[in-house]
């Protein structure tokens, strides 16, 4: 192979794995909102992002309302559903633990699933690129200009959820819920309402990523399942309870999908990322930045 052809696919590699990265890392980051103060997992992540892509097709082409409006009411309809999920499927179950909270989720995601065939049906749906789809090029390979804003969703949550923890009141009273909820408790946080805060925070992250891939790769009713899994992939990969893990290993697993499917066979490229995953958890089983953490149940 000529080598000025071998940096330009290794370039359009590394850009295609960067994309399909940056949508992994934001379904792990919602994993990891919900986890650290629930020390649960959301099952149901995937189907956020599935929600955000088709309520966005259904209110900007069906519906004909302006982008920025569709936009703004899709991340409130999904935040809603989320908000709903903690309240119908979370806080009516008696005597919680770990491992029911989790069975509620996947019955969540069974219905949410069920729910999108019924209104949208099996057909896939495309949505209209922010900015056309003329592609750019770089360096010999070609971007997308979708692909643009779907690094650009994932660096504003990166920085709006490390301002929201670090500089807001609010921001802190979820981390101090997730530190220990019972000291939270006494100090006057209702934990409550950070556990309702942090499925807000979390479906509105999932369509935000929802809304940045439809244009590129379309939508369709049954995507969240295998979107969860590499969400939750990612997370066990850049480590459980860390947001720069969840980035980092959302990245990494994009890269490793990516650069597998084309140096390889991209008929295996989910068997790639999954034998990475499984020997980093042989070298070090609590992932790239993530501390070995045990499952406990708290107090709802």
């Amino acid at each position: 192979m000529d080598q000025a052809v071998f940096w330009q696919m290794l370039v359009q590699y590394l850009i295609t794995g960067l994309t399909i990265g940056s949508v992994y890392a934001m379904v792990a980051v919602g994993f990891n909102i919900i986890y650290n103060v629930t020390e649960i997992i959301n099952l149901a992540q995937g189907e956020f992002v599935v929600l955000g892509g088709l309520v966005m097709v259904l209110l900007q082409v069906q519906f004909g309302l302006h982008p920025l409006i569709a936009f703004c009411l899709t991340i409130m309809v999904v935040l809603g559903i989320g908000m709903l999920l903690d309240r119908l499927a979370i806080r009516t179950i008696r005597q919680p633990t770990v491992l029911t909270l989790i069975i509620a989720t996947i019955a969540a995601s069974m219905i949410i699933k069920g729910s999108a065939m019924y209104v949208w049906g099996k057909d896939p749906y495309d949505l209209p690129a922010f900015s056309g789809r003329t592609p750019i090029a770089f360096l010999g390979a070609i971007i997308q200009p979708q692909a643009l804003w779907i690094f650009g969703f994932l660096i504003l949550v990166v920085v709006l959820l490390t301002l929201f923890f670090e500089r807001t009141i609010l921001g802190k009273a979820m981390k101090a819920s997730a530190d220990n909820p019972e000291a939270a408790t006494l100090v006057g946080i209702n934990v409550n309402h950070m556990i309702l805060l942090s499925f807000a925070l979390s479906a509105a992250i999932g369509a935000l990523a929802g809304i940045g891939l439809t244009p590129m790769a379309l939508m369709e009713y049954d995507r969240g399942a295998m979107l969860g899994i590499k969400g939750f992939a990612a997370v066990i990969l850049g480590g459980l309870g860390s947001f720069p893990g969840a980035v980092l290993g959302g990245l990494l697993l994009g890269l490793i999908e990516s650069l597998g499917a084309g140096y390889i066979s991209s008929g295996y490229k989910d068997a790639f990322a999954l034998i990475a995953l499984l020997l980093l958890l042989f070298l070090k089983p609590s992932g790239l930045l993530g501390n070995v953490a045990i499952l406990k149940l708290k107090k709802f």
